[in-house]
């Protein structure tokens, strides 16, 4: 009833909330699809890494052990030929320590694809919701204002109506702000592992004598 006879501004309202709705469920399913595989595999493909007899072996038997490529950016960051370049010039700690960082922030932006969006339609929502809520209230009285003496059953219905776009923006706004939260927990434990990782890694390409075969 209040879509059909609302104005632009009031559909536009609508329209945004859905928008928003469909992309942070979206984003919700399959971001909680993906942490529900990376919380078991990570520390697999880890533990997997520091069983094998050798370098080379740890590399070839991580790849299989980790469908999301999460540790990737950090072995390829090891193993990239840095000679002839600025990036190789200067001390081995601090090139080590260069490659495996930019490495390790690849893995992080993979981590938190999709948060910025989780955490702008949880802020945003309700104040959209309460843009829809005012310009219906407005609307509303604006349009009975001509019809003569107001009376409170005559503005209780619009305003009423007028209010469900303040619910829809809590609608909208309270899954992605949980899901943020619960989701950025996973991600922080997931980064954790990951410098740990990234710092032990560095530790064994630092020693004079690793088993490269």
């Amino acid at each position: 009833m209040m879509l059909s006879e609302g104005d632009v501004v009031s559909r536009g309202v609508a329209v945004a909330l859905l928008l928003m709705s469909v992309a942070s469920w979206v984003l919700i399913l399959w971001k909680t699809w993906l942490l529900a595989r990376l919380g078991p595999a990570l520390p697999r493909s880890i533990a997997a890494f520091w069983q094998a007899p050798s370098l080379a072996q740890a590399l070839q038997r991580v790849p299989a052990l980790d469908p999301q490529a999460l540790l990737a950016p950090l072995l390829l960051a090891a193993q990239a030929p840095l000679a002839g370049t600025l990036a190789g010039a200067g001390d081995a700690r601090a090139r080590l320590t260069r490659v495996l960082r930019d490495g390790l922030q690849a893995s992080s932006a993979r981590l938190q694809y999709g948060q910025v969006l989780l955490a702008t339609v949880g802020t945003t929502a309700p104040f959209v919701g309460l843009l829809g809520t005012v310009w219906g209230i407005y609307h509303a009285l604006s349009g009975m204002a001509g019809g003569g003496q107001l009376t409170i059953d005559l503005v209780a219905g619009p305003v009423g109506e007028a209010l469900i776009m303040t619910a829809a923006g809590l609608a909208v706004a309270i899954p992605a702000v949980l899901a943020y939260n619960i989701m950025g927990r996973r991600i922080v434990r997931l980064e954790a592992e990951l410098e740990g990782f990234a710092h032990d890694l560095r530790e064994l390409l630092l020693q004079p004598a690793a088993p490269v075969s």
